[in-house]
């Protein structure tokens, strides 16, 4: 398997609360909801969509995964609210238990085992273990080299600060950039895979 990350990322490499005012105030985030002007429902959900069928495992963090846990069960009808649905599904936490497990199917990672989780996931066959969100979780992938492809929403809006993806590391990661599609809303989605 390959991990894929797909992010919504402002100019200035933001990530945090693309979806909405309450998703993630952390640090006094007060732009919360910033992606929803440059969503393209025809570039960014085909694309979303066509991955999606190529993903045999869904990875969050924990607030992406509680998050998701109530805006996706109540969805069906189209391909990708199929498929997130019925996944089998991974969440880091150090804090959930089984009980707080109500989005089924979906396993509890510890933050400790996370890399070793990740690595085994990678040796077995299928496709692609699919994460969105979850910045301090895709740090985490990006600096133990974990990640394979990175499709990166590019918003054109500088948001000043706030939660990123990258890590601070000493050391350098090349990525080819494969693929590129302006929306109509004026957001690039850029598909890049790991050079090695």
């Amino acid at each position: 398997m390959k991990t894929l990350i797909t992010e919504f990322i402002s100019l200035d490499g933001i990530v945090q609360a693309p979806g909405a005012p309450s998703e993630d105030t952390d640090g006094g985030f007060a732009h919360g909801g910033w992606m929803a002007k440059y969503f393209d429902p025809e570039v960014m959900g085909g694309t979303f969509d066509e991955l999606a069928r190529q993903s045999d495992a869904l990875l969050q963090g924990r607030r992406t995964y509680q998050n998701s846990a109530v805006a996706w069960p109540t969805r069906s009808g189209d391909s990708f609210s199929d498929w997130i649905n019925q996944v089998q599904k991974y969440v880091v936490s150090n804090t959930l238990t089984e009980k707080d497990i109500t989005w089924k199917p979906t396993s509890i990672i510890r933050g400790d085992d996370l890399l070793e989780a990740v690595s085994e996931l990678r040796a077995q066959p299928g496709g692609y273990i699919y994460v969105y969100g979850s910045a301090t979780l895709v740090r985490s992938l990006l600096a133990a080299d974990l990640v394979d492809e990175l499709l990166l929403t590019v918003a054109p809006i500088l948001l000043g600060r706030g939660k990123t993806i990258f890590p601070t590391t000493e050391k350098m990661a090349s990525f080819e950039l494969v693929s590129s599609v302006k929306a109509k809303t004026g957001a690039l989605v850029c598909r890049y895979v790991r050079a090695r």
